[in-house]
């Protein structure tokens, strides 16, 4: 028995209103899942770009260097 179908044993064990909550709560974690997951894709080229500009700055030294204790 798999992981998933142990969870799926456990949930059918709870009232129908859980069951129906606890669906609901995957759904939705799933759907926020595939959102990230296609905003991500969108951006990789524009953030690409920024971490391109971000090396030509540094380059330039018109960066400074950050010291973690103070941030």
């Amino acid at each position: 028995m798999t992981r998933l179908e142990l969870a799926f044993s456990e949930i059918q064990k709870l009232p129908a209103t859980e069951q129906n909550e606890f669906a609901a709560w995957i759904l939705e974690e799933l759907r926020s899942e595939q959102r990230w997951t296609k905003l991500f894709a969108k951006s990789s080229d524009m953030l690409s770009h920024l971490a391109d500009e971000a090396l030509v700055e540094n380059k330039a030294n018109k960066t400074e260097n950050l010291d973690p204790e103070t941030l």
